[in-house]
């Protein structure tokens, strides 16, 4: 069986251990935060205010899983998916130029760029980072690694916050544009090199490149990270649920995206490989038990029980820019969403908008994007994408088209001062979040800006 491979990495290890892209890092801030006072700001609103779309569209998945066509002709089979989720332990050298690696330190300049003490940051700070960097030693290391709890991938190498103007809405606490992605536990690295202080690593996943602490992942041999991958996978199907080694010792929450090579199942568990750190920084590889309840050996029916239930789970995060505080966003929420069932997304809301079949929105009237959407699109395998936002077309309610999607808020404006009213989690609305709102901005509509549409899956 598939997993023996890794019973046999457990006892070979027994006796040795007791990007992003940037245009789109930038354009998904939706909308904002908590601003401070500000003569050209309006007063920030909260969710506590009424919103028609959450008053009047179900915000239960269960009426519109009814929409869900059951078919397994999936695009993106596992073996597809897998071949992304591992992309990062098959390559030599990192996988794009030092240029394009480098894109924050000439994104972000310190005229334009604010501290955790909401004041300009100084051209030292950027000096600093970029003298820590280290890029003169780009692709020298070069090992295989992997994730030892869920971590955040920064745009520098630093824990500090950058903000853009916070007085400005849209800006502000949580768009710390230095937060590049979230990264879960126990996922697959590829290690370019180490700031001067050895204090960071600039690492590759399979769907970012970052800034990530030294102490938050192990360097892998090459035969460990070809067992790992030659073993049968197995995915996470329940939100925050405590996952402990063999003796009991915690070792991370479990949540949706989540992947763990299977070493032996009995009737209630699996058995799994689970990766914490011996001394010396060293790979010390862990069995865990965790029950059939929360995970999957096999990609899970398209079906409407499956698709219930998963997103059920994904809905229990709040808004979290680039992943924060172990939250989601817009992108992805969905990415996680789909992993159970083999579906491979990229990470942000651009490159996740050319997957499947692509039909272009643009340059069409609203009229002329809802007939198209409503002729089109398949409930709960399409996606909507507007620059910086991706929702996921659920089908219609009073015979208005319905998306689920994790937003900030809805945009507002009055003589020319912007704001938002703040709903910060995943829900279910019309293309028209916020019509009804006071000083509504209808330049900032999803409808309006819809650009393209995409279909993951083929029709049965």
């Amino acid at each position: 069986m598939k997993y023996l491979f890794l019973v046999l990495l457990i006892f070979l290890l027994a006796g040795c251990t007791s990007k992003i892209v940037e245009s789109d890092v930038l354009a998904e801030v939706e909308a904002t935060s908590i601003n401070l006072p500000s003569k050209s700001v309006e007063k920030l609103q909260t969710r506590d205010i009424e919103i028609y779309d959450l008053l009047n569209i179900p915000q239960d998945v269960s009426y519109f899983a009814k929409n869900i066509v059951e078919d397994s002709n999936i695009q993106d089979a596992q073996q597809k998916y897998e071949r992304n989720y591992f992309s990062v332990w098959n390559i030599d050298e990192p996988k794009e130029d030092l240029k394009s690696a480098m894109w924050p330190f000439v994104s972000f300049t310190f005229n334009k760029s604010y501290g955790e003490n909401l004041q300009l940051l100084e051209q030292s700070f950027f000096d600093e980072m970029r003298e820590n960097a280290n890029f003169e030693a780009y692709g020298t290391i070069n090992k295989k690694a992997v994730t030892l709890k869920y971590s955040n991938m920064r745009a520098f190498p630093t824990i500090r916050p950058l903000l853009k103007d916070p007085t400005a809405a849209g800006e502000g606490f949580p768009f710390d544009y230095l937060q590049n992605s979230s990264i879960h536990a126990n996922e697959p690295l590829f290690i370019s090199h180490y700031t001067k202080d050895k204090e960071w690593a600039f690492v590759f996943s399979s769907y970012a490149s970052g800034w990530l602490k030294s102490d938050e992942f192990v360097i892998l041999k090459d035969e460990h990270t070809q067992d790992w991958q030659k073993a049968k996978q197995v995915a996470i199907t329940l939100e925050n649920e405590p996952i402990y080694d063999i003796d009991g010792n915690f070792l991370f929450k479990s949540k949706i995206g989540m992947l763990f090579a299977l070493i032996s199942e009995d009737e209630d568990t699996y058995t799994i490989l689970a990766v914490s750190s011996y001394k010396n920084r060293k790979p010390l590889f862990l069995k865990s038990k965790i029950s059939k309840s929360i995970a999957t050996k096999e990609i899970l029916k398209f079906d409407r029980e499956n698709l219930v239930s998963i997103i059920n789970e994904v809905s229990k995060t709040n808004y979290g820019w680039g992943g924060m505080y172990e939250q989601r966003d817009c992108s992805s929420m969905l990415r996680d969403m789909f992993t159970p069932f083999g579906i491979w997304l990229p990470r942000n809301s651009y490159q996740q908008s050319k997957i499947g079949s692509v039909i272009s929105l643009e340059n069409l009237s609203d009229e002329q994007k809802i007939r198209a959407i409503k002729e089109r699109a398949i409930p709960f395998k399409t996606l909507l994408y507007k620059k910086g936002h991706i929702v996921l077309y659920v089908g219609t309610y009073s015979d208005e088209i319905v998306v689920f999607h994790n937003t900030w808020g809805i945009k507002t404006k009055k003589d020319e001062a912007e704001g938002r009213v703040v709903i910060g989690g995943p829900i279910f609305s019309s293309l028209k979040l916020g019509r009804y709102q006071e000083n509504y901005d209808e330049e900032a509509e999803i409808l309006k800006n819809l650009i393209s549409m995409n279909i993951l899956t083929k029709e049965p």
